[in-house]
């Protein structure tokens, strides 16, 4: 395990997902630093299709909280999720929803599209490739500057919705959540099965 706190190994190694945050701002220059970090992800073709959006306005926020809530609602009403080992998970998955407008700044990946997508947008045609690569840079790079992060899909359940609150063209798709701020908590080392259980080689 990597001890160095300056090495991107102990980063990678280090990057839990924070929910609970503090309401303190974030300064609009770590959030260009984000950014410009997302920005350096590879994209299919090189297309440079990534787009962000940085919401801090509280209507916003409001808006955009009531949609996660319902998906939420939803996630916590299912069967699994009563499981002890998801309890933790739960449990801050709710602060996050109870305190979503409190969030300093929220992050919105985007894809631009030259033609509308399939209806199967998440998983077809791989277009998510150009956006995935971008948003870990984020969530290490959050990391490295002592904010906390934490990646949901949850909010964007109601996609016509989400994308009529952002404004976005029809050809622009939403693609994830990114909630950023001062953690509460502290940070620690991720918990993952060991490497011999799940890597094979040449085939399964």
């Amino acid at each position: 395990m990597p001890t160095n706190e300056n090495d991107l190994s102990y980063v990678i190694h280090h990057t839990r997902a924070m929910r609970r945050l503090k309401p303190d701002p974030v300064p609009e220059k770590l959030l260009h630093e984000l950014i410009d970090a997302a920005n350096q992800g590879p994209t299919g073709s090189n297309k440079q299709n990534t787009s962000w959006i940085v919401v801090r306005d509280v209507e916003q926020k409001k808006k955009l909280a009531e949609l996660n809530k319902i998906a939420v609602d939803g996630y916590i009403d299912a069967p699994d999720s009563s499981a002890p080992e998801r309890a933790g998970i739960v449990k801050a998955v709710k602060w996050q929803r109870d305190h979503f407008v409190d969030i300093p700044a929220i992050l919105i990946p985007c894809l631009t599209f030259e033609m509308l997508p399939a209806d199967t947008w998440q998983a077809g045609a791989g277009s998510g490739g150009s956006v995935w690569p971008a948003v870990q840079n984020v969530l290490l790079t959050a990391r490295s500057l002592g904010l906390g992060a934490a990646l949901t899909t949850l909010g964007l359940s109601n996609r016509p919705a989400a994308k009529e609150i952002l404004g976005l063209p029809e050809l622009v798709e939403p693609y994830a959540i990114i909630p950023v701020g001062y953690p509460m908590g502290k940070f620690g080392p991720v918990s993952r099965r060991p490497v011999e259980d799940v890597v094979h080689f040449d085939r399964w």
